[in-house]
């Protein structure tokens, strides 16, 4: 019970305005999607177009989440598997499996995802700020969840995740 009093309170907002861990989104609307069971969602504003997924240029010695590169109208774009670099079990490509390609502070990256659902505009009343878990999972990531009826979704921060020490996609954010 006391864990719903805080979280109640962490949120309670005046009118329009968001709740503190999910103040900083450049908009309320995202792009839904899938890996495994879970849903995620990443701001829509971030997103350059969706692709299926097609032949990847491997590169040597790449982390394990880094599938390679493909060449997009003469850029050569990294691509990251969301399955693998959440640890959600072995990647399985299908008819279904996608490419988001992102351009993040103006370079463009594409992450692998199991397949997108839809573009869903959450107001503050669906947002809630990402649960705290001490040191055993880390929620830098995580902006927070959206709840819109039966649906949780996991609310990513998809630049601050590309710009981290272990990926080095982009630079640290706030530099």
């Amino acid at each position: 019970m006391l864990l719903t009093q805080t979280a109640a309170a962490t949120t309670t907002t005046t009118a329009g305005e968001l709740p503190d861990p999910v103040r900083g989104l450049s908009c309320s609307e995202f792009l839904i999607f899938r890996l495994g069971k879970e849903e995620y969602g990443i701001e829509i504003l971030k997103v350059q177009e969706i692709r299926g997924y097609d032949a990847i240029t491997h590169i040597a010695n790449a982390p394990e989440f880094i599938k390679g590169v493909i060449n997009l109208r003469g850029v050569i774009v990294p691509i990251v598997d969301m399955r693998i670099k959440f640890n959600l079990g072995t990647a399985h490509y299908d008819q279904f499996t996608v490419v988001i390609i992102l351009n993040l502070s103006g370079r463009i990256i594409g992450i692998v995802v199991d397949g997108v659902s839809d573009v869903i505009n959450l107001g503050v009343e669906h947002l809630r700020p990402a649960p705290e878990f001490g040191g055993v999972i880390d929620t830098e990531y995580i902006i927070g969840l959206g709840t819109m009826e039966e649906r949780m979704l996991i609310l990513v921060d998809i630049e601050k995740l590309m710009s981290s020490t272990e990926m080095g996609l982009l630079e640290p954010v706030g530099k």
